[in-house]
């Protein structure tokens, strides 16, 4: 496996990671535990964006 192929791997393993949270996060009901999850799906995405490229940190729409 290439550099620029593990790094896509990781990515994609990240980004979904970030999905799993938002839908967790939106099924919260606490806000705090909203919040916070929102926060850490955030925060992956900004690392997706560093490890993958900006195209790879890429929101699917809701």
């Amino acid at each position: 496996m290439t550099g620029d192929e593990q790094r896509s791997r990781v990515a994609g393993e990240m980004r979904q990671k970030a999905e799993q949270l938002e839908l967790q996060a939106q099924r919260a009901a606490d806000p705090a535990e909203r919040e916070r999850l929102m926060e850490k799906a955030v925060h992956l995405r900004a690392k997706c964006e560093e490890v993958g490229g900006p195209e790879s940190a890429t929101m699917d729409p809701m």
